[in-house]
Order: structure tokens, then C-alpha cells, then sequence
């Protein structure tokens, strides 16, 4: 159920919070804190649910209709990034579907960065990056994720329906050679693909510096025959790396809720996150936008909240009164295990 602005003021959270404009440059900052004393300093904003790409765990058919030509604009997006400033946000992720469908996706990295957020990041499936890399490196970006679900072209044609591996693994070197982007690689994990794919990525970070992460397999509403087909826990990654001499990392305050390994033969490193562990949302630390302007408080909630017309009036007052008013009903976890609540795919907010 989508829950608009209007409707949810009756229920409280969104009562009273009228006003323009809000001067933060020298109030001391009060973050967001939800109500398990969990403090959210990580916006992950979704710039658009179009992508170009035909993965079978998440668009299988292809993005369905027209692109919405109503997509967060510049100035919307400048008031969102205000508001989470305000609250001491210090990192933001711009997701998609694909986020570099956005002809000012450079803009918006460097509107994030003249807000002061210390660490921007994109998450990407790498269509043309090559074409990309010299703005977002001018733009300010700190950090790139891409999605490589395979090192074995065939397969990731297969996954992706694009054959084009051997361009973006040379695009890859390409921007660890001619910029100080950080690189993060995400793969699925899948049970025909996931041992080959473990053995690809050692090899793969034995000589770069780059984070291959794998992502246990989440069920949505659209893939239910594909997760019970290739559902993968994690486990034996870990049973390897534990027996083969690496050792977890410590986690940062914005890090997002990957586990990483590191070895000292290896200039990479090793990622897992594991949605459907029993403690994997007790260091929630992020809120999703959608490209609509809707707040998700988890991933997999079955509601959303309009915050949209605080974005279009540039009521930053009204906005920050907002977040902090929807505190008190962040979720203490998701119940992926249960439902999917209103996510039908992941491109709706960018996983």
C-alpha cells in the first residue's frame, strides 16, 4: 500500500510540519536516530527504475512500460540532500535501476558533494563506463559498484542478456588505472554458477584492488521460481575463506552491511552480505528515496512515504520534520523470509 503525504498526516507522524526554509550552518547537527537507538547517517537514493538491463533475478523481461518522466529533478534532489545534511548524513549511494540513464547524473554527484557528503557512490551495471569515468571522476565520485554476476562471458550474457564482459572488464582497468574511484564488484549469488564464480573473483582480486562482494539471492514477488531454483546461502564462502587464511575486516561507521575479507597475498578483498541472517539489520544505518520522492524505511516494507512536496516548495524545514517524525516507525528488521512486501523488483529503489 502507497501511503501519500495527505493520507499519513492523519495518522501523525507527518502532523504539523509546515514551514519554509531552515538555516543549518550553524546549528549543531542532531542526527536521525530510530527507535532500536540506531542512528542513520546513509542515503540511498534512487535516481531513476529504468534500466537497460534484462537480469533474470530482477528484470527478466525487460523494464516494463515508458520511463516516468517525473523523476526527481536537480532542484528536488538539492532540498532532498539539504534535509539529510541537516542530520549528519555522511554518505549517499545513487541507485536505479541504472543511474547512468540520468544525463545529469554527474550533476548530482556534485550537488551531493558541494553538500558536503564525505563519500559518494554509484551503484551501476557498467553500460558504457568508459564513456562515464572522466565526468564522474571531475563530479567528485568516491566510490563505484558494479554488478558482475559472472567472470564467464556466456554466462554473464545469460544473466544480463548483453554480452559485453570483456569491454567492461577492460573498462574496469581502465578506471583503476586513470582514477582514485573505489571499487566494489556485486555478483548474486546463484547455485549453479556460485562455486566457479568464488574461484573467478579470487583470481580476479589477487593482483587489484577491488571488492568482490557476494549477495545472497532475495525473493521478490517477480523471481519466486528462480530463488527456489538457485537460492544460495552463503555459508560455504565462508567456510572457504575461514580455511584459507583470511580474516574479517573492521567495519566503518557509514559501511553499508557487507562483511568483507581480506588476505595478505590478495590486494582485494572479499564481500559477503547475507539479507537473511538472524542479525542483519541491527546496524541498519541507511533510508531509501525512490525517484519519486518516496521514503522506504526498509527495503522489503510494505509501505512508502511521500516526501515530494517538501522536495518541489524546497522545504527543508517541512522535509527534516518528516524524516525525523517517521523515526519512531523504522522497522526493527525486515521480514524478507516472510514476504516482499511492495517490492515487485529490486529496480524499484535500487536494491
Amino acid at each position: 500500500m502507497k501511503t501519500s503525504v495527505l493520507s499519513y498526516r492523519a495518522k501523525a507522524p507527518f502532523a504539523d510540519m509546515g514551514g519554509q526554509g531552515l538555516h543549518t550552518k550553524h546549528t549543531p547537527i542532531t542526527p536521525l536516530v530510530d527507535g532500536f537507538n540506531r542512528q542513520l547517517t546513509y542515503l540511498r537514493l534512487s535516481v531513476t527504475d529504468f534500466c537497460n538491463f534484462r537480469c533474470d533475478y530482477c528484470l527478466p523481461n525487460g523494464y516494463q512500460g515508458k520511463r516516468p518522466d517525473d523523476e526527481l529533478s536537480l532542484a528536488e534532489i538539492d532540498t532532498l540532500f539539504g534535509g539529510f545534511v541537516g542530520f549528519g548524513t555522511k554518505k549517499v549511494r545513487l541507485t536505479g535501476g541504472e543511474p547512468s540513464i540520468r544525463r545529469d547524473l554527474s550533476d548530482i554527484i556534485a550537488l551531493a558533494k558541494q553538500h558536503g557528503i564525505a563519500k559518494v557512490a554509484i551503484s551501476s551495471n557498467g553500460y558504457k563506463l568508459s564513456k562515464h569515468l572522466a565526468s564522474w571522476q571531475n563530479s567528485g565520485l568516491n566510490q563505484l559498484n558494479l554488478s558482475i554476476d559472472s567472470f564467464d562471458k556466456d554466462t554473464f550474457k545469460k544473466i544480463t542478456g548483453f554480452d559485453m564482459l570483456p569491454t567492461l572488464l577492460n573498462d574496469v582497468d581502465t578506471l583503476l588505472e586513470t582514477t582514485d574511484i573505489k571499487l566494489k564488484m556485486n555478483g548474486i549469488l546463484m547455485h549453479d554458477t556460485a562455486y566457479d564464480n568464488l574461484l573467478s573473483a579470487l583470481d580476479y582480486i589477487k593482483e587489484r584492488p577491488v571488492t568482490y562482494r557476494f549477495i545472497e539471492f532475495m525473493q521478490t514477488s517477480d523471481n519466486s521460481d528462480l530463488f527456489f531454483a538457485q537460492n544460495q546461502t552463503a555459508h560455504f564462502i565462508k567456510d572457504y575463506l575461514n580455511t584459507h587464511g583470511w580474516q574479517t575486516k573492521t567495519k566503518a561507521q557509514d559501511d553499508g552491511p557487507a562483511i568483507e575479507y581480506t588476505h595478505p597475498d590478495y590486494l582485494g578483498s572479499i564481500g559477503i552480505i547475507e539479507p537473511y541472517a538472524k542479525n542483519f539489520c541491527d546496524g541498519c544505518n541507511r533510508l531509501r528515496v525512490s525517484s519519486l520522492g518516496k521514503v522506504h524505511l526498509c527495503l522489503f516494507d510494505s509501505q512508502n512515504y511521500d516526501i515530494r512536496p517538501y522536495l518541489s516548495t524546497q522545504d527543508k524545514k517541512g522535509l527534516m520534520m518528516a524524516l525525523k517524525n517517521l523515526m519512531p516507525i523504522k522497522p526493527e528488521h525486515h521480514h524478507l523470509d516472510a514476504h516482499s512486501g511492495i517490492m515487485n523488483n529490486l529496480s524499484l529503489v535500487g536494491g
